[in-house]
């Protein structure tokens, strides 16, 4: 029998995606990929794979678990497997880079970007911009590293300190600060390749933005306002023209599911800024406006598993008659 395997090097992301599948009664399996093996010359089983492997798997002490990932999809794409958020949607995920280059491709705006290799390099690139500007990871997640910079002195003394960060494959970004006249950014969820809902995520405390509950301690609540008000509020009727191309984006990339996050400026001019493959969803927010995205995730999951087991029976009665 086919089942539904979850590929992830993270117990607590995961676990809302357990209790989503235990609650429809669909058949499923993990893979925790922090180590094992694969027999090349053998067969994968039939199913459906859900890749969740994190650009942060490294910050959780698993270095080596998207290139380890990278060959289990490499094997089962090879063999025709249904793959949710493929070989390329994990490739866009560890590197933004390579999320800029889908984007623009796509006619999607991205803030302007400059890739450093070497520490002693990051001032000089940083050099370009008139204005504030961001350092971040090249393999990020979670928004881990991502520091704002007013100047260049403020820079140097933070790349000549024991307090820089150095990124796990060696590139740091230097990027263009985009000044929202608000501290928010949208968040916009896709489910199955279609839109799902978007959420307005406070930026004011920091650019630490994963919304899984595992991230959220303690409940963050806006610094900018007496009122208690969630850190993540999902926006109600939200429409916009930029869900047809990211849409379109998710589909020519062979990514499925996912979270795509954008910034408006002064201006009103929006710039997409991030790509989570491995998206999560805050279950506080969503209480409050009534959905569920792991829930929708587990149904989808579960459509594709149906057509998987319809296919395997057409061709087992193909092969009888």
């Amino acid at each position: 029998m086919a089942h539904i395997c979850i590929i992830h090097e993270n117990h607590e992301w995961t676990a809302p995606l357990r209790a989503a599948l235990d609650h429809l009664r669909l058949p499923y399996k993990e893979w925790f990929v922090d180590g094992g093996h694969v027999d090349l010359a053998a067969a994968p089983p039939q199913g459906v794979f859900y890749n969740r492997i994190s650009a942060s798997s490294h910050s959780r002490g698993h270095r080596y678990a998207p290139e380890y990932t990278a060959a289990i999809l490499d094997w089962l794409e090879s063999h025709h497997r249904r793959v949710i958020n493929s070989r390329r949607a994990l490739q866009l995920e560890i590197s933004k880079i390579a999320q800029y280059a889908a984007l623009d491709a796509q006619g999607i705006r991205t803030p302007r970007t400059i890739a450093v290799a070497a520490r002693d390099e990051i001032v000089a690139a940083a050099g370009v911009f008139d204005g504030p500007f961001v350092t971040k990871h090249n393999r990020g997640g979670r928004g881990l590293g991502v520091r704002l910079f007013r100047n260049i002195k403020a820079l140097q003394h933070y790349v000549d300190g024991s307090d820089f960060d150095p990124p796990v494959d060696g590139i740091t970004l230097v990027q263009e600060y985009i000044d929202a006249p608000e501290p928010f950014i949208t968040r916009c969820e896709f489910i199955g390749g279609e839109f799902f809902y978007a959420v307005r995520v406070d930026t004011a405390q920091g650019f630490e933005l994963c919304p899984a509950d595992d991230c959220q301690l303690e409940e963050a609540l806006c610094a900018t306002t007496t009122e208690q008000k969630s850190k993540f509020q999902v926006v109600k009727g939200f429409a916009h023209p930029i869900l047809a191309r990211y849409a379109r984006f998710l589909k020519v990339n062979h990514i499925h599911i996912a979270g795509i996050e954008f910034i408006l400026d002064r201006n009103g001019e929006l710039f997409t800024y991030d790509v989570n493959v491995n998206t999560n969803y805050n279950r506080n927010a969503e209480a409050e406006a009534g959905v569920a995205g792991m829930h929708a995730v587990a149904t989808y999951l579960g459509d594709e598993l149906r057509y998987v087991n319809e296919s395997m029976t057409r061709q087992q009665n193909a092969v009888i008659d």
